[in-house]
């Protein structure tokens, strides 16, 4: 009896210092790296987030210069074409010229 007496004081005892001495050391570090990892998980996931706006943005610029490099070249060809249309007007107009003017002299 005597044993399991002097056994409970001492784990009273023990338990007792031992929890309240260390307790708030051992929390302070463990509440501050509870802190930091929350952080940290919460700027890599600011970081995740803008990196994915990023690259949506840059695929939807991307498609923007396609639809205008498509634009710009379907313009051009236009152009030509018309630059065409032309040249083949004005020649037609030059080759009917001298045939016109000799059928309203004669």
């Amino acid at each position: 009896m005597l044993l399991w007496v002097f056994f409970l004081m001492v784990l009273t005892l023990s338990g007792g210092c031992h929890c309240s001495s260390h307790s708030p050391t051992l929390r302070m570090p463990r509440y501050a790296d509870a802190i930091f990892t929350n952080s940290y998980r919460k700027v890599l996931g600011q970081l995740s987030a803008r990196k994915l706006l990023q690259d949506i943005m840059s695929r939807q610029q991307a498609e923007r210069n396609e639809e205008q490099g498509a634009k710009v070249w379907l313009g051009r060809q236009v152009d030509g074409m018309w630059e065409d249309q032309k040249q083949m007007a004005l020649e037609s107009i030059l080759a009917a010229l001298p045939q016109k003017l000799r059928n309203s002299q004669g």
